[in-house]
């Protein structure tokens, strides 16, 4: 039976269903797939137009749905991105903006807008989305779900668009922790026991980067977390390189893209919306000189962070700023938000580690998400903590 979609979540060329092959761990849940990943005779859009004329229909389906499929989940349709997943916002110039349903009026976050509003909205238990710089973990802060960026590599990227391939990772949303982990032991390569972090780790610089009210309400759940897995130790993350840090993704991403599109964008020279038509144009020029100092940095970044992340510890931040900025908020203030956001999600994404934001506040009866990350391929220890978390 189609969706009735009341939040313009779902693509107009994707309201498709697919039933499970088989049963499995997963028999009677039904899930969204962000419309980057491809499905065996359904057109992929990447939140753009244009590349939904100018690209063919994918004859192979990514093989995350073939897996969950396979796990007897069944799947409803594939849901709104921002164009080419470039934006943090979810606001489509060509195609609308999702509705946040837990917080109506603003944004619901991108680029798996779509997804997020799908579960979030109960249109679906559990929805795909992938996170770049932040995709998934900033949406499920401001939607108030459950949402996880995995470890790099950890699941396939096979048949989906990419945006930076040396930061892009598959990841999901759901209302329960129970539910993400189910769908983790699908979805994950090589499934192993979760382990008790014996380690927790408060990143002191990033919960100084964000409002005071903010690190109030997050306090309670830190304080939870303390009690289960016995004390606790405050640590510097980025230090007074949090920008340097930053701009470093900015980079990167922006030459992974365009090494990935510029050959399209110049032939096909589609139309995009404010901020991704600006950071296209800015990634066809950048200067190699700085390409080179970033990827020097980033080597930095991956060394600290493992050192920090040794063993099984587990590194306590914020997920977001603050709670989802108003619709159609002027895109010069819209930029300083995000900028402050990349500064708490580009950690991760640089060092390839898991980030599970977690649903635990809300400010001015916005949700606002605590996030947990741990060392690569621990994204089951994550998963678990969750669980704990919300017994």
């Amino acid at each position: 039976m189609p969706i009735n979609d009341t939040l313009n979540a779902f693509v107009e060329h994707g309201h498709i269903e697919q039933p499970p092959t088989q049963q499995g761990p997963l028999s009677g849940t039904t899930f969204a797939l962000k419309d980057l990943f491809d499905l065996a005779g359904v057109p992929t859009g990447a939140g753009n137009p244009q590349w939904l004329a100018t690209h063919p229909v994918p004859t192979k389906s990514s093989p995350i749905v073939d897996r969950l499929l396979g796990a007897g989940a069944t799947l409803v349709g594939k849901t709104h991105t921002d164009e080419i997943a470039w934006s943090l916002n979810g606001e489509n110039v060509h195609y609308g903006t999702p509705t946040n349903p837990a917080a109506p009026g603003r944004i619901p976050g991108g680029s798996s807008s779509g997804s997020a509003a799908a579960t979030a909205g109960t249109l679906v238990d559990f929805a795909i989305g992938s996170d770049t710089g932040g995709s998934v973990r900033l949406p499920a802060s401001y939607c108030g779900i459950y949402g996880i960026r995995t470890t790099h590599g950890r699941v396939s990227l096979d048949n989906s668009v990419p945006l930076a391939r040396s930061y892009d990772v598959a990841g999901w949303f759901a209302r329960s922790p129970q539910l993400m982990q189910q769908v983790g032991q699908v979805l994950l390569d090589g499934v192993r026991a979760p382990r008790k972090p014996s380690r927790l780790l408060i990143a002191r610089d990033l919960f100084a980067a964000v409002d005071e009210n903010v690190r109030n309400l997050l306090q309670p759940s830190v304080d939870r977390l303390k009690a289960i897995v016995g004390g606790s130790e405050d640590v510097d993350v980025a230090g007074d390189a949090r920008d340097a840090w930053r701009n470093a993704f900015r980079v990167l991403q922006s030459e992974e893209a365009w090494a990935a599109h510029g050959a399209w964008i110049s032939s096909a020279k589609p139309t995009f919306g404010p901020g991704v038509k600006e950071r296209f144009a800015a990634a066809a020029v950048l200067d190699p000189a700085e390409i080179a100092a970033a990827k020097v940095l980033r080597k930095e970044i991956v060394a600290k962070v493992s050192a920090l992340l040794a063993g099984d510890a587990i590194l306590v931040l914020p997920t977001a700023p603050g709670i989802a900025p108003l619709l159609q908020t002027p895109e010069a203030v819209i930029n300083v938000f995000r900028a402050r956001a990349i500064e708490l999600l580009c950690v991760s994404g640089h060092a390839g580690t898991p980030q599970m934001s977690l649903p635990v506040a809300q400010l001015d009866g916005c949700p606002i998400g605590l996030s947990i990350m741990a060392a690569r391929d621990c994204d089951e220890d994550l998963l678990a903590l969750a669980v704990e978390l919300d017994r």
